[in-house]
């Protein structure tokens, strides 16, 4: 029953190939082959019309600049001046961040504590605006004749750096009489925090009442960050949660072809754009009703395939002539490091995305992080993670192996019955029950104590790769960054060195062309580990080292001394 236990391990092994593959088609922007998405209809807004599509400042002329050369500025609806164009930068000890004065925007963001890669000693970008790419945060105002993104608007004076001793600094802006409304937008960035409060105050300063609403949007071109590996799949894109629909990503592709399903409205939750490791988002305060979009526009920037945008729209409410409101908001833009995200708003944390196994991948985080707390070490905390995990699944691989030994003991018994009665199968498969029963032998005993993990160690895999403290994290040596591939092959050879030696202690089958199988799948599927993060294979190559070793010792103790069946490819 040996070729039962295979069978079943090489459905399960094929299983993953299939999920593997439909990864790679949908990362290259297909179709996915085996699980396509379901087509669904794009839902409906109810709000006034959504304001008009978001400008690259790097590009695109609004209708009132003037020509090239001239500072571009925007004709008030008052005598008041008219505004020029300027950029300011603001410096906190996280973040330092670009602002436009054209709608207040936020244009740039660099992370200080984030390099840019391993051989970059500069700060991480995550929002700009160039001829490269586009990703913004912008907001204004609609209903009406009102401020936009677009919209030219005075910045006041004020510090521009956190200096010691201080824990938060203001940008505010304020933008000229247009429509009867004036509004004015502050942003609060304070230490040690990836959060900005941003305050939109409107002021009814015509003789009529006024009804606007507030938008918030994230920006971005469709490309891939810098960086990216294609050997893996990461989610890049618009992100919403609501209540009702708990996490829902939508890729690039679904919203070109219109196929995006959101609730229209929602009173809680959040907008983000994601992308590996790091985020942004917008947060309003829960009760604050809202209505969702998400959309694409060609705004003829320069960034290739631009743009896509996530936005939501909130009432003012009705306001009187001299009346003032406000609404209050935050807006995120950093790493996605679990602990801070949960802390800012609910779900939040779900932008770190473990997919299916969540509820797997959040205890196995949460455990490695404690490790971490003790050993100081990404990398020997991954290997520590390993050795719970073994421990904690003892028993069951002391049993699958057991099974196992058992199995290989009886073999010589069940490969004489199969030669003498290789002519009769119905005779053969009775007497080979007959033998396992007299032997209480099971001979699914050895697969699905493996098959019961195999969520387990699949949830790992999501947490090493979607852990931003893996980025530039050392461990030992030559090893100067587990979030990217093994820069001299070490561990993905010591992977394929292990992975073939758990295959030469197992029997090989009778079948020759089963027997070469058993060793050519193996030993592809630990060479497509060559361009895997380095966090990645030390988890694998410690779960296999460790399995080797448990097998060894129950063999012995079994009185199956551990044999080496070699390949015979002739």
């Amino acid at each position: 029953m040996n070729d039962i236990r295979r069978t079943i391990l090489w459905v399960i092994f094929g299983f993953s190939m299939v999920l593997l593959w439909d990864k790679w088609q949908v990362f290259n922007g297909r179709q996915a082959t085996f699980f396509p998405s379901p087509t669904t209809q794009t839902v409906a807004g109810t709000a006034a019309p959504t304001p008009a599509a978001p400008t690259s400042t790097a590009s695109v002329t609004p209708a009132a600049q003037p020509s090239a050369g001239a500072a571009p500025a925007v004709a008030p609806a008052s005598n008041e001046p008219a505004v020029a164009h300027e950029q300011v930068t603001v410096t906190t000890d996280l973040l330092k961040l670009t602002f436009d004065n054209q709608g207040g925007s936020l244009v740039g963001g660099e992370l200080l504590h984030h390099k840019g890669s391993q051989d970059d000693p500069k700060p991480f970008v995550l929002l700009e605006d160039d001829s490269k790419h586009v990703y913004v945060a912008q907001t204004g105002l609609i209903g009406g004749a009102f401020p936009t993104h677009k919209t030219f608007m005075h910045i006041a004076p004020g510090p521009r750096e956190l200096k010691a001793g201080d824990n938060e600094l203001t940008v505010r802006f304020e933008s000229p009489d247009l429509g009867g409304v004036k509004l004015v937008k502050t942003y609060t960035l304070k230490r040690g925090e990836y959060a900005i409060g941003v305050r939109h105050e409107i002021v009814n300063t015509g003789a009529a009442p006024v009804a606007p609403k507030l938008y918030l949007q994230l920006v971005r071109d469709g490309n891939q960050p810098d960086g990216t590996v294609p050997f893996y799949s990461t989610f890049t894109g618009p992100a919403i949660y609501t209540g009702a629909k708990k996490y829902q990503k939508i890729t690039f592709k679904e919203i070109k072809e219109k196929k995006v399903a959101i609730p229209a409205e929602s009173t809680d939750g959040y907008i983000a754009m994601v992308q590996h490791y790091f985020a942004t988002a917008w947060l309003l305060p829960d009760g604050t009703p809202r209505e969702l979009r998400v959309d694409a526009a060609d705004i003829g920037a320069p960034a290739p395939d631009c743009c896509y945008r996530v936005q939501e729209i909130t009432p003012f409410g009705e306001l009187a002539p001299g009346q003032t409101k406000a609404i209050d908001a935050r807006l995120f833009v950093g790493p996605q490091v679990e602990k801070v995200l949960e802390n800012l708003a609910p779900g939040l944390e779900l932008i770190k995305d473990y997919g299916y196994l969540t509820i797997l991948a959040k205890p196995l985080y949460w455990l490695l992080d404690k490790i971490h707390s003790v050993l100081g070490n990404w990398g020997w905390s991954i290997v520590g993670l390993v050795v719970l995990l073994k421990l904690m699944f003892y028993w069951l691989n002391a049993k699958a192996y057991s099974s196992m030994a058992k199995m290989k003991a009886l073999n010589p018994r069940i490969q004489e019955m199969r030669t003498r009665l290789k002519d009769k199968p119905q005779q053969m498969q009775q007497e080979m029950m007959a033998i396992y029963r007299e032997e209480k032998v099971n001979p699914l005993g050895g697969c699905l104590p493996i098959a019961i993990q195999i969520p387990v160690f699949i949830a790992l895999y999501w947490v090493l790769l979607s852990t931003v403290e893996m980025r530039h994290a050392p461990w030992i040596g030559w090893v100067t960054d587990l979030s990217t591939k093994d820069p001299y092959f070490i561990l993905p050879i010591l992977m394929t060195l292990s992975t073939l030696l758990q295959t030469a202690l197992n029997p090989a089958p009778p079948d020759p062309m089963q027997a070469k199988m058993m060793w050519i799948m193996p030993l592809a599927f630990s060479f497509m580990f060559f361009m895997f993060p380095a966090g990645l294979v030390l988890y694998w190559l410690t779960n296999n080292l460790l399995s080797i070793a448990q097998q060894w010792v129950i063999n012995t103790r079994l009185g199956v001394p551990p044999q080496f069946h070699l390949p015979k490819f002739r």
